[in-house]
Formats: structure tokens, sequence, C-alpha cells
């Protein structure tokens, strides 16, 4: 357990100590939040004020605002929580490279423990990047608006979080396995960079797509993780909203927004509740480690 508690430490000493990794990581959550703030944001606002045009004197423009801007926190939050623990995982590329693994193998840790390590480094390091982040977002959010989130919400925000953070981790490191060098993870990543926005729906919404798409983007864990996000941030408003008309809409309001804007993930036809996208998470976190486990002992023999 010390060999273990040790080689974890490491691995994160390792990526904190590397500002280039620490940087890269935060890149794409840049990327997407200057997007917003230079060109999706005005579109966003003038678009749904359009679609609520018939109810302007009854919704306040600081509710139609403050929705804009928790979608575009989700946005970030969702890329990063697919391009942080990737880079975090950087380690694990880096020390086949090389060639320390090498050295690692030949220490008495299992193998298993050896894999394990990485794992929990990399989940707690984008843990705290992660958190760090929706921290920042959510008290730049409160000076622009009210979101309408009571204490319990903003602790559950943290926990659907700290899951992504987990279950993301899990995902990538079985490709990482694969990598023997460090510019071929590199190139990967620039694939994943401009790829992730759009399956995880921080550019445009996953229900404006067909069913076969909505199904495959959401056979991503992230997406899972990133609906339940939007779920929590922006149920608050949507019911204020919701409240605000008191019925006159029939309820039609807080249905369109949560289907328009991607409140629910749809898998074969089919809105999936929190409570299945919990389980679809958890199943495919076991699924993941196992797998991870598995093509780790297989692929590395002690040297």
């Amino acid at each position: 357990m010390k060999g273990f508690i040790g080689l974890t430490k490491r691995n994160m000493l390792v990526y904190f100590k590397d500002r280039q990794a620490v940087i890269f990581s935060l890149l794409t959550s840049i990327i997407v939040f200057t997007l917003y703030m230079l060109f999706l944001r005005n579109m966003y606002v003038d678009m749904l004020n359009n679609s609520l045009e018939e109810l302007k004197d009854f919704i306040e423009g600081t509710d139609v605002e403050g929705f804009i801007n928790g979608f575009l926190l989700v946005g970030i939050m969702g890329s990063a929580l697919i391009t942080v623990p990737y880079n975090c995982l950087s380690t694990l590329v880096g020390d086949k490279e090389r060639k320390i693994d090498y050295d690692i193998l030949a220490t008495p840790i299992r193998r298993g423990m050896i894999i394990l390590s990485y794992f929990v480094a990399a989940a707690l390091s984008t843990c705290i990047m992660t958190t760090l982040i929706m921290s920042v977002g959510l008290v730049t959010i409160s000076f622009l608006g009210n979101l309408y989130m009571s204490a319990a919400m903003v602790l559950r925000c943290f926990g659907v979080v700290i899951l992504g953070s987990i279950s993301s981790t899990a995902f990538f490191i079985i490709f990482m396995m694969f990598f023997k060098s460090t510019s071929a993870s590199g190139a990967f990543f620039g694939i994943l960079s401009a790829a992730s926005g759009f399956v995880i729906g921080a550019y445009i919404p996953v229900s404006e797509f067909s069913g076969t798409v909505q199904t495959v983007c959401n056979f991503f864990p992230a997406s899972h993780v990133t609906v339940m996000l939007r779920k929590v941030i922006l149920t608050g408003v949507v019911d204020h909203m919701s409240d605000t008309l008191n019925g006159l809409d029939n309820g039609q309001l807080q249905k369109g927004l949560s289907e328009g804007y991607g409140l629910y993930a749809n898998m074969f036809d089919r809105n999936l509740t929190m409570s299945q996208n919990l389980i679809y998470v958890f199943a495919a976190l076991a699924v993941c480690l196992a797998v991870m486990v598995m093509v780790y002992l297989k692929t590395n023999k002690r040297k």
C-alpha cells in the first residue's frame, strides 16, 4: 500500500510540475469560453428571446441571460471533463516513452496496483482542476445573474463534476495505454478537442441532431454527465421562468427548454431520467475499470 500511495503521489507531482500539461488541460475550456463570449452568447440570447416573443411581458430578460450563462458554463465544464482527464493521463504515456515504466514494473508493486495508481492520480488531479473551473464559473455567473440554485443544488453540481472526472479518466486511460509516444497522444488530443464540443453539445445542443446521432453522442459517459450537470444548473432558472408564467403556457415553456437545450439525454428515441443517467455512468465506470486492469496485465509484463 505504501508503494501504491507513493507512486500515486509521484504521478500527481509529475503532472502538476509540467506547466504546459496544465495549460493544455484548460486550453479547450478557454477556447469554448472565447467562442461563446465572442460569437455564440448573443446568438443564443437573441434566439431564445425570439422564441419567447409572445411571453416577453412575463419573462424577465435577466432570466433569459441567466439561462444562457448557465448553458455556457455547462459547455465549458463538459469540454473540461474530456480534455482535462486526457491531459492528466499524459504521465502514463510519458513514462512509457522514456522507458520509466521498465523501472516501475521491476518493483515489487503488483501490476494491477501500478495501473490503478495512474488512474487514481489522474482522477484526483482531474477533480482538483474541474472543481476549480466549476467554482470560478459559478462565482462569475453569480455576478452576471441569478441561477436560483440552492446550497444543496450547488453541492449536487460538484458531485456530478467529481463523478464525471472519475468516469472520464477511466474511459480515456484505456486509450492512453496503447500510445507509445507523447506525439501520438498529442495528435489524438487535437482531434478529441475539436470533436468533444459537438459530442457533448457544448456548441450546439445535441437535441438538434437526428435520433441516431443523439444515440451515438450519448454513448460516451461524458455526454450523460454533461446532461446531468445541465439539468442541475438550469433547472432552477427554468422553474423560475415557468412559475412567473403561473400556468399561462400550460407547462410548454419548461418542456420546450428542457428538450431544446439538452436537459435530457436521448438514446434510441427515448429520453433518459436522471437516475438512468447515473446508472449508465456507474456501469460504464465499472466496465472501464475492469477493461483497464485486464488490458494492462496483458500488455505490460515485468522487464
